[in-house]
């Protein structure tokens, strides 16, 4: 590569958004923050009783326009655009082209009136062996169940459906394609296929002609290039070309998982949400793997995802917004710190609890789990934060344990990327819970797996492995390894089987 190419990330979280400019120099692949923006979840009148909680999308768009427009000048031009964002979520395309309502957000309890509805009529077995998905009321076919049964009838006047990034890339260039790793994460995808299920849409009521073509991340065709509009609002030439990445993204996040041996390796994408699992080359569909629950998402070059989603930093931050609300305006540093000078496992709870799930009091349903299951109540904010970092840690043990007899597979390694990946408490007692030895970074991994499947598609890079070379020799990461203090272990172990309990 005679100089250096510019890729756009753009990498959309649950709780925030940012324009990631990556510098590749046929060696080394670098960061710089663009432009970072808060995403949140809007409630509002929708003339029912429990209103609707939706995405803000228009001002999404706004701030994705003004990050594009401040790396507009980069020098050497923009070789490439990528859009990875949170899963399952999706968006109506009418006949006119225009979007039918603004995005409904995942944690919007309506699906939830439903989901044990369409488990019984389509079957766990049978949802299970088209999709290999695991069982969240969050998942698209839920929510797609409650447009089928709407009175305004979207789904009749919907002419294309969109998964967010995929409605994104529609604003962006008017092209319309459905990304294969984001689609696998609906339960609306066959696994074996990699095409949509059918006779479980048909089955529910929704319309299969509104889905669009399949496109596999790293495709050398781009999915299209600026439109005027765009490229007059953002500064930049009207052939920039889009490329499809892997746009679900903890997909773009296992991207760049530094693994030497995947199979012995776990992972953990921590952010607003921990999805901890394997990388594999097929997806595993037993009735045991149905019973624990674990989910097979498609990754890059025919990769099965086979992981769980479990709860993450998302506890954190809704007390952190609640203690703000109470004018405690403590930094997720402060909060660190105090988790830190608070005893150990003293309180323990299920930090998948469903009440968990939705916005709220976090701090009290937290203190009512544990009163619940006559664990003490943590006393304050340093004994609250510490209890969900245990709770998290134990969680994480137990769902790397369950994945390695699964599969078939021992592990010896844990690579944690993303956000929480800087979290160094919690780095430090999983390592103690799980026995194992954490490696953590790199810790923008989604918007590096972004980057380089650009890479991928701009014929810059050759292969996944190649990228993951390229990421390894970029970024130092940080190692823990697990207490070798026999009274530690021996703790870990008791609270290990106090947890199983609840």
């Amino acid at each position: 590569m005679s100089k250096s190419k510019h890729y756009l990330a753009i990498d959309l979280g649950a709780s925030s958004g940012r324009v990631m400019d990556a510098r590749f120099d046929g060696k080394r692949i670098t960061l710089e923050e663009a432009h970072r923006f808060e995403n949140r979840v809007v409630h509002v009148h929708d003339g029912s009783e429990q209103g609707r909680y939706q995405w803000d999308f228009l001002r999404l768009w706004d701030e994705i326009i003004a990050g594009l427009r401040r790396s507009s000048g980069r020098a050497g031009g923009v070789a490439s655009i990528g859009f990875d964002t949170w899963g399952v979520d999706y968006g109506l395309i009418g006949k006119s082209g225009r979007l039918i309502h603004q995005p409904t957000a995942y944690r919007d309890p309506k699906k939830n009136e439903i989901y044990e509805d369409v488990r019984a009529k389509l079957t766990d077995q049978k949802i299970y062996e088209r999709t290999g998905i695991q069982f969240m009321p969050i998942n698209t076919l839920y929510q797609l169940a409650v447009d089928a049964q709407d009175i305004d009838r979207p789904l009749e006047r919907a002419e294309s459906l969109l998964m967010v990034p995929d409605l994104l890339a529609y604003w962006l260039t008017g092209a319309r394609a459905n990304e294969h790793t984001f689609a696998s994460t609906s339960q609306c995808y066959d696994a074996q296929t990699c095409e949509w299920a059918e006779d479980l849409l048909d089955a529910i009521g929704v319309p299969t002609s509104i889905f669009e073509r399949i496109v596999q991340p790293g495709d050398r065709e781009p999915l299209g290039t600026l439109n005027k509009i765009v490229a007059e609002a953002t500064r930049l030439p009207g052939n920039t070309r889009l490329s499809a990445v892997a746009s679900h993204d903890t997909a773009s996040a296992v991207v760049a998982v530094p693994m030497p041996d995947p199979t012995t390796c776990a992972y953990i994408s921590s952010g607003t949400w921990s999805l901890v699992g394997l990388e594999l080359d097929k997806p595993v569909r037993t009735p045991e793997a149905l019973a624990a629950n674990f989910t097979n998402e498609a990754g890059v070059e025919g990769t099965t995802r086979f992981l769980k989603n479990c709860a993450g930093m998302w506890l954190i931050q809704e007390c952190r917004r609640v203690w703000s609300e109470q004018g405690k305006r403590y930094s997720y540093a402060e909060l660190a710190s105090m988790a830190g000078d608070a005893p150990a496992l003293v309180s323990l709870f299920d930090p998948d609890d469903p009440r968990f799930a939705t916005p709220g009091d976090m701090p009290a349903r937290i203190r009512e789990a544990c009163k619940e299951n006559n664990e003490p109540e943590p006393a304050d904010e340093g004994s609250l934060v510490r209890a969900i970092l245990d709770a998290l840690a134990l969680r994480y043990d137990q769902l790397i344990r369950t994945a390695g007899q699964l599969t078939g597979r021992t592990i010896r390694t844990l690579h944690i990327v993303g956000g929480g990946a800087a979290n160094t408490a919690l780095n430090q007692i999983t390592a103690d819970a799980t026995g194992l030895e954490v490696v953590a970074g790199p810790g923008e991994a989604t918007a590096l797996g972004n980057a380089v499947v650009q890479a991928i598609a701009c014929g810059d890079l050759g292969s996944l492995s190649e990228a993951r070379s390229v990421i390894a020799s970029s970024f130092e990461p940080v190692r823990y390894e697990p207490s070798s203090d026999q009274a530690v272990r021996e703790s870990y172990e008791a609270a290990r089987q106090r947890f199983a309990t609840l």
